[in-house]
Order: C-alpha cells, then structure tokens, then sequence
C-alpha cells in the first residue's frame, strides 16, 4: 500500500493506483470527463488535472501513478487554474443548444460549465459542424457536434461489449466518431454507451424528445428477461414509462444493462395491451367486467373437472412470471385436484426433477473471477448478454473458456478449447471430456467410459479445468432443453466433481429459479401439451411461441374445452375462450430470483393500464371464487414471505445442481443423412414484452429468421444465401431465407423459435427435411 496526501487528507491505496482512484477513495471529486471506472484510462480530456507538489505542471489524475509521500491539491489556486482552461477549450466549439439538447438536466459539460466555465468566450471563429451518423433505431447520433472526443463509447465497444462498433477518425478539430463504414450500432448492449456520453451527443433514439430529466419520477425495479436480475431505474412522466437505466448494483449487473432491458418497455403501450377482460361467445370477442370473466372461469373449470376430472386441467406459465404468480397459479391448479401445472415450457427431458433445483451454482460476483470455464449449449452473448460480460473480462484477465455448441457464433470473447458438434453427439462430445479427465488424473473411468478414445481438443478441455483452481463447468440454455438434459447434467457433474470445478446454470428466464422454489413443476412432468387437456391456464404464455414443440401446443389448445389466457397482451384469439388482462412487470408488484439464488422484490411503477390487474390479484381472487382455502392474501408480500420466509434473500442454500444420475456414455456416430435442427431464441424474440417493443424490433437481431445451412449443406442441396428454402418437421412446414454460415456441423439446421415464421414447425432439437423452394414462392 502508498499513502498520498490530498488536500491535506491522508490516504491509502495499492502500488500502481492512480491519484483518482486515491481521490475517489478519499471522496474528494475531481471533476473529469473521459474518466470512467470500469474503462480504461485515456487520458485525453485533461479536465481532471490537480496540481502535485514538485511537479512543474499541473497533471491529470486520472492517469498519474501514485507514490509514497505524494502531495496533491485538487483544488489549489493552480489546479482550478488549469481546470477552467481546460473548460474554455471543450466550449470553444461546443454548440449552445442546451434548451434542446437531450441531455440538458443530466449534463456533465453543463454541470461542470458552472463551476470552471468563463462567464462569456474569448472565441471569434465560426464553430465547427460534425454531420450526423445513422446508428440504427436504438442510439442517435444527430448531434455529433456536441462530442468532446472523450471516447467512453469506443473504450466501452473494446472492453466491455467486446465489439469495436464506433471509433475516431480525423486529427484536431476534425475529429470525429464514427460507425464503421456506416453500419449501424448493433451490440446487445450498444444502450450503455448513451448513459456514458458525459454530452449529448449519443441519446436515446426511442426516447429523444419525449420528456426532461426533471419532469421524471424515478423508481427502483429489477429486470423481467433474462436470468441476471438486473437493477433498473424506471423513469415515468404522466403514468407512463418513459425510459430504464440502470441502477448500480456491483454485485449483479455493475453499472450496465442490456439493450433488452433498456428498451423493452415500448412495448407496453403495444397496440396489442390488452387492458379490459375478454370472452369469445359464437366466435366473437366481447369486453365483459371482471366479475362476469372470473365466475364464466371459476364455472368452466369445475364442469370441467366433474365432467372430466381433475387430471384434465393444466396451468402453463412463462419463467418471466413473478414469484407471487407462480406461487398462485400452482396453488390454484393443485386446490383443483391436479399436478398439471409447469414453467419449463421448452424442457423436454425431467428426469432430474427430484434432485435438481438449477441455478449458477455460485454468486454472480465470483462468476466473474472464474480463472477456467467450460460452457455447454449456450448462445452465450444473446442469452445472457452481461453474464458475457463478466466473461469476457475474466477472459482477459487471464482465464481460459472452453465450449461444446452446435454452432460456432462469435461470441466475442477469445475461445481456448471448442467442440462444435451437431446436438445428437453432445453426449458423445462430452464422453470423451470425461475420459480425458480420468485419463490425465490416471483413475479409472465410470462404467461404460473403459473404451471411450478421448480427442485432442478433449483432452485440452480436460487439461484446461485441471490446471488451477476457480473452475466451472456451466449448462446453457440449450443444455437445459436438450432432449438428453439429464445425460448432458451427469456428465457435465462428473466432470466437474473431478476437476475441482462448481456445476451451474446459466438460468433462461428472470424467474426460472423462482418458479422451481415455490413448486411450480409437475411431480411426473412430461413435456408441455404431449398430453392434450381438456383445460388450460395460461399464465404469460403465448405456447405458439414459448413451447418446445409449437406444433403440438396448437394442436392440444386446439382440442382443449377451455383455454383461459392471464396475459397483458391479445393473443391466442383463435384458441383462447377467455382473455384476462394482467399486468406486466412495470405495473405490478412482485419477486423474481436470479441466477445465484437472490430474490429481488420490486413495486409497480405506473397504474394498471385500464382494467388491468396484477396477475397475483386476479389468481388470489379465482381460489375465492372457486371456494379454495388460503387464498386470503393482502399484498405480493404476503405471498412472498410465505413462500421464502420474512426478509430472506438469499435463497442459495435451497437450490441444488447436484443429481444422483449416473454418466452415461456415448460415443460420435458416423454422420447421418437424417438433418437435425439446432434452435436459438433471438433475444428480442425471447418474451412477450421485448415482441412488441417497437425499437427492438427494427434491430438487427430482431430480422426475420433465416434458416443457417452448413457450406456442404447448402452445395448438396443447390442453395446459396438468399434462396429460399421449404422446411419442414411432422404436420408442418414454413419457407424461410437460407443463409449459408460457417461453424455449422454438416447435418445441422439452424432455425430459430419464438417467431411466428417459424411456428408451424415442431421440436427445437427434432429431425428435419430441408429442401429448395420452388420458384415463384
């Protein structure tokens, strides 16, 4: 440690710490520009220069080392000097639109302006002019004139998105940031850049004009995609969201969030909201109120049920949903007399279902010191966009990642070790990493492995997790969907278990680990909608989009007698019999749990939208209807601290990766001729909100689906990139554009789910036909 003295206040810091870090620790401000602390040091502002004893000239703090015995004043008749002609050069030629500019309220430059600005300029030349960049529908860049080429948004694509989207071209007065040859911003996290922008040069496209920061009221919320729990700060003006940023949480989402967070709340003023109770009578639509819906419900379930029995009822729900819903719903399902209720709508394999309760298998904050990591079956960057990040960080620190994956995305992070393999040999994939573990530690292999020939880039994954200690062996998404889940779990564990390493999960949705907590499985699961039910419940869910198989659930609902829709959006008009508005997360209370095991409770931040009502309440008041018991419940917290105790968090202990299954194993098969599917969830396709977000929707990672051929694939089958291609999977097919990508095994089929282009199709891990379309279609 160095103490260093500044304004007269003594301080300790680590060797190699710079004077702002000192100051920062002291609390002293020194004001700054291009400064950020989770970027690197550029130096180029020179805003935050402080005057240093023995130095001939003032120096910037951000980027000067500290040593023993120093001496700074950052607020020194010479240091302030220096400041404000450092202010007088960033205002020469700074446009004077505050009264228009976006950022006005919110500004560095202004804030700072009136503490070192000069009270009139000095300057007689014509200011310069930057012309404006297209960036996409999500940043703007109209006001390039404003920009102080502090470059927070290119050291922020290099370090922390990993992706060099923007950069600075020209010298002097003529420099500028620009895209790349005019591509537009297209990171899953490119929205971080905007909170950065200490000007207002980068803005919010979807937000631009629409509200000043001091008209907003803020409230604290927590994130309702992915599994991460990210803290939002929700802004809203005249009962409507206006804007999410993030709020800093070091321990979950440090001070980022994704593009999915930041925008989806467009969609809730979706011309698709459904805001007043629904019921189809002679296949017409009719408003009716609340009471008329839920009693039409509560009578349907039981004529049902006596006419029927209670098995012939299910309750499906999204992992998007809160604690307090899930809780309910099975609740409400089981006070029936039936076990049919379930979140995993795209599981296909729950031979694990009495052991498992998944989760990361450590905190989020040691994740991000993981020294080596072996991913299986995850589209990393787009599942879990800040997870990446971590990643991506420790990778540059030194650690090693090793993936087993049907696809070689570029998920911008340096790979060490990678198996591309088609879904089928996974487990064959992953038999041989067991191999070469056993035969690099000299122990005898489990039952079955004796003969198992381990490949090189086995044996280096092998290598890779024994090396050293903080390992982790994590399953993705689609591990946890994959028809052979359970197998994929037992190898993954054994591997783990002797490499030192933890077994997580990197958890699919905001409350995946919640709705294991409160119950919300069936006890003998099987996959959503293989048995047809007479009744269904739905809760978030849009099954068409959200199923593993969307064939089967339209033909189930099909079938079914009733199908009751909780949902803050129209849909299922063809199948649905009842539609009831609830609301969705911005509009209601409730609890997810993340990925570690943390519950994280959040308020509603605007009124239900019309006749909306929180999804707890109108689950609370169909158990009355229905004559249930223990469904007299005030408030979501009321629900929560039933189901988690008063105050607890942290629900870790609780959960458990741990399965008493055997490995089993397997071995590559020769290629077949048979094509197997291999299926992603874009991430702006992953939830009913993020759908309907309008900006989200006009991004790149939001174009049609196309369907990936291998090279081979493609040459075979005459196609190039562009044609169009018919697929098809049991009684369904669709046409879709073929796009021919590199990194796909030859027998594999890329074609993405939750889209309604491709939601004639069947199984996300099934076989597949794949032929060229025929001309004119």
């Amino acid at each position: 440690m160095v103490e260093i003295e500044i304004d007269g206040k003594k301080v300790e810091v680590p060797a190699g710490s710079m004077v702002m870090d000192a100051a920062n620790k002291l609390g002293t401000y020194i004001p700054h520009f291009c400064y950020h602390k989770k970027l690197s040091i550029a130096a180029n502002c020179r805003m935050c220069l402080v005057e240093v004893e023995k130095a001939p000239k003032p120096l910037p703090a951000c980027a000067t080392p500290v040593s023993a015995g120093m001496i700074v004043r950052s607020n020194s008749d010479k240091a302030v000097q220096a400041q404000k002609s450092v202010m007088e050069f960033l205002l020469i030629n700074h446009p004077l639109d505050c009264p228009i500019c976006d950022q006005g309220g919110e500004c560095q430059l202004q804030d700072l302006a009136v503490g070192y600005g000069k009270g009139e300029s000095r300057y007689q030349e014509d200011k310069r002019v930057v012309a404006p960049k297209e960036a996409g529908p999500l940043v703007s860049m109209q006001e390039m004139s404003r920009c102080i080429q502090c470059t927070r948004c290119v050291r922020f694509g290099q370090e922390v998105a990993g992706v060099m989207e923007l950069g600075m071209i020209g010298r002097g007065e003529h420099s500028e940031i620009v895209s790349f040859v005019g591509q537009s911003v297209d990171s899953e996290l490119s929205g971080n850049m905007i909170d950065l922008c200490p000007v207002g040069a980068l803005t919010s496209k979807p937000f631009r004009y629409s509200a000043r920061t001091w008209e907003l009221s803020r409230r604290k919320s927590v994130s309702p995609h992915d599994g991460l729990g990210t803290n939002l700060i929700v802004q809203v003006k005249g009962g409507k969201v206006k804007r999410v940023l993030p709020l800093e949480n070091d321990d979950i989402n440090e001070c980022w969030i994704s593009d999915k967070d930041r925008f989806s709340y467009d969609g809730l003023d979706s011309a698709e909201r459904l805001s007043t109770p629904m019921l189809k009578q002679g296949n017409e639509w009719k408003e009716v109120d609340w009471q008329t819906a839920l009693e039409y419900v509560a009578h349907g379930l039981k004529n049902i049920k006596h006419e029927h029995g209670a098995d012939a009822i299910a309750a499906l729900a999204t992992p998007h949903s809160t604690v307090e819903e899930l809780a309910l719903l099975q609740k409400l399902v089981r006070g029936l007399g039936s076990e049919n209720v379930d979140f995993r709508l795209r599981q296909s394999d729950f031979a694990l279902d009495a052991d498992v309760k998944p989760w990361l298998g450590m905190s989020i904050a040691e994740f991000g010191q993981i020294k080596r990591a072996f991913v299986i079956g995850s589209f990393l960057r787009k599942d879990h966009p800040l997870l990446a990040t971590r990643l991506r960080a420790a990778v540059k620190g030194g650690a090693k990642l090793s993936i087993l994956h049907a696809s070689d995305d570029d998920q911008l992070i340096k790979i060490a070790n990678k198996m591309i393999a088609a879904p089928s040999d996974w487990l064959a994939a992953l038999s041989e990493v067991v191999a070469a573990v056993a035969q690099a530690k000299d122990m005898a292999a489990p039952a079955g492995f004796e003969h198992i020939v381990p490949s090189a880039v086995a044996g280096n994954i092998a290598a890779s997790l024994l090396a050293g200690e903080q390992g982790a062996v994590l399953l993705g998404n689609a591990a946890a969907q994959h028809p052979q889940a359970s197998a994929l779990h037992a190898a993954a564990q054994w591997i783990a278990d002797h490499t030192g390493a933890k077994l997580g999960y990197l958890t699919e949705a905001a409350n995946t680990v919640g709705g294991y907590l409160v119950n919300a499985t069936a006890k003998n699961a099987a996959p959503a909608f293989a048995a047809p039910k007479k009744a269904y419940i739905l809760l978030n869910a849009e099954p068409e989009l959200d199923s593993a198989n969307p064939q089967a659930a339209t033909a189930a609902l099909g079938k079914a007698e009733m199908v009751i829709a909780l949902s803050a959006f129209k849909h299922g008009m063809d199948y649905a019999d009842v539609l009831l508005p609830i609301s969705p997360f911005a509009e209601t209370s409730g609890t997810f749990v993340n990925c570690e095991g943390r519950a994280q409770s959040f308020n509603g931040t605007v009124k239900p939208l019309g006749e909306t009502r929180p999804g707890w309440k109108v689950l609370r008041v169909l158990g009355n209807i229905l004559g249930l018991s223990g469904f007299d419940y005030d408030t979501s917290e009321a629900i929560r601290d039933e189901a988690f105790g008063k105050g607890v968090t942290d629900l870790s202990a609780k959960l458990s990766n741990v399965a008493t299954l055997a490995p089993r194993a397997a071995v590559f098969a020769p290629p077949s001729a048979a094509l197997e599917r291999v299926t992603d969830v874009p991430i702006y396709f992953a939830d009913a909100l993020v759908r309907r977000s309008a900006p989200l929707q006009r991004t790149a990672d939001a174009a049609a689906p196309q369907a990936g051929l291998s090279a081979a694939l493609a040459q075979q089958l005459g196609v190039k990139s562009g044609d169009k291609v018919k697929l098809a999977q049991g009684s369904g097919s669709a046409i879709l554009v073929a796009c021919v990508q590199a990194g796909l095994p030859a027998n594999v089929v890329r074609v993405p789910a939750a889209h309604p282009s491709t939601a004639t199709l069947g199984g996300m891990f099934a076989s597949i036909t794949v032929e060229k379309a025929g001309e004119g279609i």
